[in-house]
């Protein structure tokens, strides 16, 4: 979110940003830069979004999502109004689908066009979940979950003006639904002066993994590649070390004592976990929108092994900026590359690099982004 109001403020736009400063996220608003805070004209809500057994039982016996609704709260609402009250908008961009329980407050206090920023098609990545479930129960509340959210997401489409999804393959998934009214896919960007390139030595030939794990296809994705990935690679270079990184991570990881495997957990800066290691596995098996640690590791001119999954969204080369992999043989000979020719595993995270210079600097999507609204209008 922040990039993006960086990327439209930069290209021109007057833009006000509100943010819901939930608990996985928190941000101390006094933490947020004093840099932007007049920029961006800054103002946030702390939002209690924890899942709870009596909502999620609740939820059994309503028609909506619960996933969405826990983004509801009187006093985000009131705090919107105020914003809405005191300025004048052209128009409104919600990121993602769990801001729109606000819509119809939007339509009452503005004239705004209303855009949706969409990171995801959210029923996609819980029919996925379903579809890779042995548990007969679990799979069956997964579904249940998709066809909530996919019934949402038909209603948020009706309900909005314009549509900025991600990655071409979300447009089509929405035009399939019914979507028929403007849109742009343009991906999530980086400001490039927060990724200097450095380039690698072979001291840094290790693998790590860096991703949120309260987000189920992290888990999934990383639960897999330990058990049917990495046995072979660590059995072939025993000298290779695994680190993993990212929050809320499960005792079923941390606590697995996998050889070679380091679980550091939650880390207070990203660039800095990255700048020692040199090749980032993404084992993600279900999942739909664009995975911006990708960019940010190949900002970095890391290289990338991916399943096509994992690398959805992003316009990469197999074996020029991107090593794709999606099974665990695939793995391995990507890893055996890599080990056996270092100047070529570099080449692919130099490549990389050049990609995101290309087309995923802030500058140039926010450009296209306020083209895109200033046609419309």
């Amino acid at each position: 979110m922040l990039n993006m109001a960086k990327s439209l403020a930069a290209g021109g736009a007057d833009v006000h940003m509100f943010a819901l400063n939930t608990r996985k996220h928190f941000l101390p608003p006094d933490t947020f830069p004093s840099s932007l805070r007049d920029v961006l004209h800054f103002n946030c809500e702390t939002i209690d979004t924890r899942v709870t057994i009596q909502g999620a039982m609740r939820n059994l016996f309503t028609s909506g999502s619960y996933n969405v609704i826990r983004f509801y709260s009187r006093e985000v609402e009131s705090r919107l109004i105020k914003i809405l009250e005191e300025e004048q908008f052209d128009v409104v961009q919600l990121e993602t689908l769990f801001t729109s329980p606000y819509i119809s407050t939007i339509r009452k206090h503005s004239k705004a066009s209303i855009c949706l920023r969409a990171h995801n098609a959210e029923h996609i990545i819980w029919e996925r979940l379903a579809a890779s479930d042995k548990n007969i129960f679990r799979k069956k509340y997964l579904k249940f979950l998709s066809a909530r959210l996919k019934k949402v997401e038909l209603e948020v489409l009706n309900e909005i003006d314009f549509l900025v999804p991600i990655t071409t393959v979300d447009e089509q998934i929405f035009r399939e639904m019914g979507y028929t009214k403007p849109a742009l896919s343009l991906p999530l960007g980086v400001d490039l002066n927060d990724y200097p390139y450095k380039p690698p030595s072979e001291k840094e030939l290790s693998l790590f993994h860096l991703g949120s794990m309260d987000w189920l296809p992290n888990v999934e994705g990383v639960e897999w590649f330990l058990k049917s990935c990495w046995p072979a690679i660590h059995e072939k270079f025993s000298d290779l070390k695994l680190f993993l990184a990212g929050r809320n991570f499960p005792e079923s990881i941390s606590n697995a004592n996998h050889k070679g495997v380091i679980c550091e957990g939650r880390i207070e800066n990203a660039n800095a976990y990255m700048a020692d290691k040199q090749i980032m596995i993404v084992p993600l098996l279900s999942g739909s929108g664009m995975r911006v640690k990708i960019v940010q590791g190949m900002a970095l001119g890391k290289t990338i092994i991916s399943t096509s999954i994992g690398a959805e969204g992003i316009h990469v080369e197999n074996g020029k900026n991107i090593l794709l992999a999606d099974s665990p043989m695939e793995f391995l000979e990507a890893v055996k590359k890599c080990m056996a020719d270092p100047a070529y595993c570099f080449s692919i995270g130099k490549s990389a690099r050049e990609l995101v210079e290309k087309d995923y600097s802030n500058l140039s999507i926010g450009k296209k982004l306020i083209e895109f609204y200033s046609q419309k209008h």
